[in-house]
C-alpha cells in the first residue's frame, strides 16, 4: 500500500460535510491508497455514512471506532495503528483534496527523494473545487535536503499538518503519539516529526480545501479550548526535551511557544471569552514566564510580533490589572469610533 490517509470523524453528517470529504478521497486519481476513517463516538449519522462507503469501496475505505470520545488526537492514534501505507497523511472530516492532489504530491516525492512533501490550502465556505486565494504553508527556501537553517525555518513556519504527507518511518516509527482528549493536538508533535525528516519538497499551489463553517475549531473560543492550546504548548516543550532539540533550536522554539501558548491564547481570551477573569490571565502570564523568562527579548518575537501585540504582552507581564483595564478601554474607544 502506497498511501494511508487517516480521517478522524466526529459528528460531521450534517450539510454533506462528511460525504463531500469522503467523495474527494475515493475519487482520488491515486488508486494505491487506503482511507482509514475513525469514528470518534459520533452521536449523529457519521458512522452510518462511513459504513456505507466501506461497503461500496471494500479495501479502499476502512472504518474503525474509538471506545470513547478521544477527540482528534485519539482518533488519529487509532488510525495510525491500522495504517499500512508507505506514506501517511491526515485529513479533517469536513475538508477535501483536489482529485489529483495526492498523486501529484507523491510524484514529486518520487522524483526528488523527499520523505516529507506538502502543498498549500485554500479556505472555502461552500462545497466545490473552485479555488480561492491560497494560504501559503511553506516556501521554497525550506525545501531540499534539510539542514539546520531549514529546520529552524520549519519550526518557525511549519505549515499545517493536513497538507503534508510523511514517509511511514517519520510518524509510525516515532515513539510519540498525539495527545488525546484535547484540541490543537497537531501543535504538540509538529516539531518532532519535522526534525525526523531529511528532505522536504513542496507544491506551491492550494490543493487542499479547508472548509470554514460555524462549528470549526478555529471559530469556537472557550476557556476549555484555550486550555487545550496551552496543554499542546506544554507537550511541544516536553517533546523538545525528550528528543534533545530544545537547546539547539532554543530561540525558534521559544518564539513558537510564546506565539502558541501565550500570545494567541491571551488575545483569543480577551476577544472571545465572557466573563473575563483576571486570575486566569495572570496564571497564563506567570506560566509563560516560568518557561521562558526573557521571551520578549527573543529576536523573532521582536521581528515577527506586531508592535501592538508586543505592547499588550509587556503590559500584561507587568500588571494583569492594568493590562485588562487598558484593553477594555481601548476596545470601547475603537467601537465608539466605528
Amino acid at each position: 500500500m502506497l498511501l494511508s490517509i487517516i480521517v478522524p470523524v466526529y459528528n460531521m453528517a450534517s450539510g454533506n460535510k462528511l460525504g463531500f470529504c469522503m467523495d474527494s478521497l475515493v475519487g482520488q486519481t491515486l488508486k494505491d491508497m487506503e482511507i482509514i476513517a475513525v469514528n470518534d463516538c459520533s452521536t449523529d449519522d457519521s458512522l452510518k455514512i462511513l459504513q456505507d462507503y466501506e461497503l461500496r469501496f471494500p479495501g479502499r475505505v476502512k472504518v474503525f471506532s474509538t471506545p470513547e470520545n478521544l477527540h482528534q488526537g485519539g482518533a488519529k492514534n487509532l488510525g495510525m495503528s491500522k495504517a499500512a501505507g508507505e506514506w501517511i497523511g491526515f485529513m479533517d472530516a469536513d475538508d477535501w483534496m483536489d482529485p489529483d492532489g495526492y498523486e501529484r504530491m507523491l510524484r514529486l516525492a518520487a522524483d526528488t527523494g523527499a520523505d516529507m512533501v506538502g502543498c498549500d490550502y485554500c479556505m472555502v465556505d461552500g462545497h466545490s473545487f473552485v479555488k480561492t486565494e491560497g494560504a501559503r504553508n511553506n516556501h521554497s527556501g525550506q525545501t531540499g535536503v534539510l539542514d539546520d537553517e531549514k529546520y529552524r525555518s520549519l519550526i518557525l513556519d511549519a505549515g499545517s499538518l493536513v497538507v503534508k504527507l510523511y514517509r511511514r518511518e517519520i510518524v509510525i516509527d516515532c515513539p510519540s503519539r498525539f495527545p488525546e482528549k484535547i484540541f490543537y493536538e497537531d501543535n504538540a508533535l509538529a516539531n518532532t516529526w519535522m526534525l525526523r525528516a531529511k528532505h522536504f519538497e513542496y507544491i506551491d499551489e492550494p490543493l487542499y480545501f479547508y472548509y470554514q463553517h460555524d462549528t470549526s475549531t478555529v471559530h469556537t473560543v472557550t476557556t476549555e479550548r484555550l486550555s487545550d492550546r496551552m496543554e499542546a504548548g506544554r507537550i511541544m516543550i516536553s517533546e523538545a526535551r525528550r528528543y534533545g532539540y530544545l537547546d539547539k533550536y532554543h530561540d525558534e522554539i521559544e518564539y513558537s511557544f510564546a506565539r502558541l501558548f501565550y500570545l494567541n491564547t491571551l488575545m483569543s481570551y480577551m476577544i472571545g471569552v465572557r466573563p473575563r477573569r483576571a486570575g486566569w490571565v495572570r496564571e497564563l502570564g506567570d506560566e509563560m514566564r516560568s518557561y521562558f523568562p526573557g521571551f520578549r527579548d527573543n529576536r523573532y518575537f521582536r521581528e515577527k510580533v506586531h508592535p501592538e501585540e508586543q505592547k499588550w504582552a509587556a503590559l500584561q507581564q507587568k500588571s494583569t490589572f492594568w493590562f485588562m483595564m487598558y484593553y477594555i478601554i481601548k476596545s470601547w474607544y475603537r467601537k465608539l469610533r466605528q
